[in-house]
């Protein structure tokens, strides 16, 4: 079986490659990365001698690399994307050329080569700010950042093309992942490596905006569901259901390592931040999915990779680029 893994060398592709190679015996899996600022080699240095393995340094928004990948590949995986918020209201062209147009391309790719399975990585942030509840697969999207209204195009997007063509086209979306190779400008990383170096935790407002946390390796387990047992039209939701307010994850944090909350500095909030984030995962739940250990043990654990892996995480959070409001 050949995979083609689109944005595999940043955080959540690089755990789904290191996944799947380790269930699967029979795979080879290609892996076009742009390498932008948060696509990082290192993520899979541990693969370079796998056989099973390859890496094209390339574009989705190139058309002809893509079709010429596509065409040797029996399924593709997409989660080349541009995704953190706050770049996307200070670069939105970014987002749409890759997360809109780069997702055409692979379509048009895919759509001319009859591959097998076209899994399209989406996020929960698709669904907007819920007060109460839970979001289903089928409400209404209600996207509020120029990150989230280009996932949910691309989502849109890849869903016609299952409609107007056959394309085998499923889409997962999943709430905030965390865990190792995370880079460091997302909120638990970019936490817990402040606190190594003894300075504060930037808290955005007044640290009441909940999200639904859920362990990298969990949300690739549930990937692997979606790609080999999910029906090709349908969406499905993968939540940790570990939701807390920003506050309670940064106390978390602050006494795992030992701090109190003399280490937190409030900061203004971001334009446009949602208020909560919680997802319905039901649907995958009854593929045979569910989360493993818990959150506060999978947070212990990325506590300790990042203190273990300075070396890793030190040289990224040099050329970070810090937004402020």
């Amino acid at each position: 079986m050949r995979l083609l893994i689109t944005g595999g060398s940043g955080f959540i592709g690089s755990n789904f490659i290191r996944t799947i190679l380790a269930k699967y015996t029979d795979i080879h899996v290609t892996n076009l990365d742009k390498l932008t600022y948060c696509g990082n080699p290192e993520n899979l240095s541990d693969l370079s001698s796998d056989e099973r393995y390859s890496f094209v340094k390339g574009d989705i928004c190139d058309k002809d690399v893509v079709d010429r990948l596509v065409d040797g590949a029996e399924i593709v995986v997409n989660f080349a994307a541009e995704t953190h918020v706050d770049r996307s209201i200070k670069y939105p062209d970014d987002f749409v050329m890759t997360n809109v147009y780069g997702v055409k391309n692979l379509l048009e790719a895919a759509r001319k080569s009859g591959i097998s399975r076209f899994l399209q990585i989406g996020t929960d942030e698709v669904y907007g700010s819920v007060p109460e509840g839970l979001s289903g697969e089928g409400d209404p999207l209600r996207p509020n950042s120029p990150y989230s209204s280009t996932k949910a195009a691309g989502d849109l997007l890849a869903l016609s093309y299952h409609s107007t063509f056959g394309l085998p086209v499923l889409v997962a979306r999943s709430s905030n992942n965390f865990g190792p190779y995370q880079y460091p400008e997302k909120v638990i990383p970019l936490f817990i490596t402040n606190l190594i170096d003894g300075k504060k935790v930037p808290l955005y407002g007044d640290g009441g905006n909940v999200r639904d946390w859920i362990h990298v390796e969990d949300n690739c387990r549930g990937l692997d569901a979606v790609l080999h047992k999910g029906v090709p039209g349908e969406i499905y939701n993968i939540g940790g259901g570990s939701r807390l307010s920003n506050i309670e994850l940064t106390e978390k944090i602050l006494c795992i390592m030992g701090k109190d909350e003399s280490s937190i500095e409030y900061v203004n909030d971001r334009p446009g931040h949602d208020r909560r984030y919680a997802l319905d995962s039901s649907k995958i739940r009854a593929l045979g999915w569910e989360p493993g250990s818990g959150f506060d043990e999978d947070l212990k654990k990325t506590v300790e990779w990042y203190k273990s892996n300075e070396g890793w995480w030190r040289k990224l959070k040099k050329k970070a680029e810090i937004i402020e409001w």
